[in-house]
């Protein structure tokens, strides 16, 4: 049974969404030895451009968080993507259902902002990332964006 969640749109530089880059950045140095690298402009996670959701949970706790940017990425026959950035969930709220219930709200914002493609970039030491992906419909795309290159780097998308 998925636990309830509540999503809301807060952007990239409120202090509940950084708590959680904040700790999401540290999950990436334990997997990978060192954080995320590639650049992030917050102003690109702001309606219309883009959303940043945050997920709080039956007691009010952040716990998770996702969002999506513009992306220029055409694969699949898309002609309109959003890239998934940021999913991420506490270690000590995951298996509740709460990753899928924010890549579903990511991915009804971006159809509802007219946009019919998501990708995302992911990575080998996030096994738990790759299969939610692949049970939610995405498919291996060619590498892209700042890890287009990297050995451990993954590449999905789907059609919206």
């Amino acid at each position: 049974m998925q636990a309830s969640l509540d999503l809301r749109p807060l952007g990239y530089l409120h202090p509940d969404a950084a708590t959680l880059v904040a700790r999401v950045q540290q999950e990436y140095v334990e997997r990978y030895g060192n954080p995320d690298e590639s650049p992030v402009d917050p102003a690109v996670f702001d309606l219309p451009e883009g959303v940043f959701l945050v997920g709080y949970d039956d007691a009010g706790s952040p716990v998770a968080t996702g969002a999506w940017r513009r992306s220029t990425v055409q694969v699949l026959g898309g002609s309109s993507a959003v890239e998934v950035k940021r999913m991420f969930v506490v270690a000590e709220q995951r298996g509740r259902g709460f990753a899928r219930a924010v890549l579903a709200a990511l991915e009804e914002s971006a159809r509802e902002a007219g946009h019919d493609l998501a990708v995302l970039e992911t990575g080998l030491r996030q096994p738990e990332a790759i299969g939610l992906y692949r049970s939610a419909g995405y498919e291996e795309i060619p590498g892209f964006g700042f890890y287009k290159d990297a050995p451990l780097s993954r590449c999905f998308g789907k059609l919206l």
